[in-house]
């Protein structure tokens, strides 16, 4: 029975062998075709999101990890990058006073990896431009028109970096994650960035000649301690050198001179108290 059933069907294919390789070779075709569409490759650092066309849309329940995925062709993967990036970005924004000053910026982030569906749902793989750099730019014209220029581009500069990386809190809120804002340059108008630098050139100046003024005083009040030290020495050494100790060390003196072997020269001392001076004149 199966051998019949076998040689039918053999003689089938055999009739219509033109028609099954027509068939074949149009599945091949869409294989190869809808290939990318059915076999999704999630590299290291990506996570992806998956769209049903006919069974409700985004799915933002699931991110799809790293690996290997196949998915029906009618259906399409969005694959997002969820490591950190690097963007780099110019901007205009206004001082206190009205002055228009230039910021480079470098900002570092990336989306939350667990809202990865409602992300792509809500905001789309633009998001960059779509939230991150304009909630950056609104929160930094925000802090700039606190401050004057001069605060800005100096002694400020410190102070405006932190505020703006706690201040960037409102931009998490949107599925993102911002590491960091860096203020890599702030440019002024030539004239108003010329002022300033002569200005804190001067500060400086003056700072130089107020630590070389205090410099001096100090020398000069340590040369008046030294002074004094030496005038209560000389004091002490001249209440303490009488008449007998001075005649005293004389004698003593010249008995160990006249000890020696050598010739000598004896010059008698004049007056009451004179001491002989003996001289050796042997060298």
């Amino acid at each position: 029975m199966m051998n019949k059933l076998y040689n039918k069907f053999a003689t089938r294919v055999k009739n219509n062998l033109p028609f099954f390789l027509v068939i074949l070779l149009i599945f091949l075709f869409l294989i190869v075709y809808l290939w990318n569409h059915i076999f999704i490759t999630i590299k290291a650092g990506e996570g992806g999101v998956l769209y049903h066309r006919f069974t409700g849309g985004t799915v933002t329940d699931k991110v799809y990890a790293e690996g290997f995925h196949i998915i029906s062709p009618w259906n399409i993967m969005n694959v997002y990058t969820v490591r950190y990036q690097v963007y780099p970005h110019q901007m205009y924004a206004l001082t206190k006073k009205g002055l228009k000053i230039q910021l480079s910026l470098t900002i570092r982030y990336k989306p939350e990896y667990d809202l990865l569906g409602i992300l792509h749902k809500t905001v789309g793989p633009d998001y960059l431009k779509k939230v991150v750099l304009p909630e950056v730019e609104a929160v930094l014209r925000t802090l700039i028109g606190d401050f004057e220029a001069e605060e800005v581009y100096s002694t400020k500069r410190a102070i405006v970096q932190k505020i703006v990386n706690e201040s960037l809190n409102q931009v998490s809120q949107r599925f993102i994650e911002i590491d960091d804002v860096m203020i890599t340059e702030v440019e002024l108008p030539a004239y108003i960035q010329k002022a300033i630098e002569m200005k804190l050139e001067q500060k400086e100046l003056a700072q130089a000649y107020e630590f070389k003024l205090q410099k001096e005083l100090k020398e000069a009040e340590r040369k008046r301690i030294e002074a004094k030290g030496i005038h209560d020495y000389n004091k002490i050494v001249d209440a303490s050198l009488s008449d007998k100790i001075l005649t005293w060390k004389g004698v003593t003196a010249t008995l160990e001179l006249s000890k020696s072997d050598n010739s000598k020269v004896v010059i008698i001392g004049a007056g009451k108290n004179g001491l002989p001076i003996i001289l050796d004149t042997k060298k």
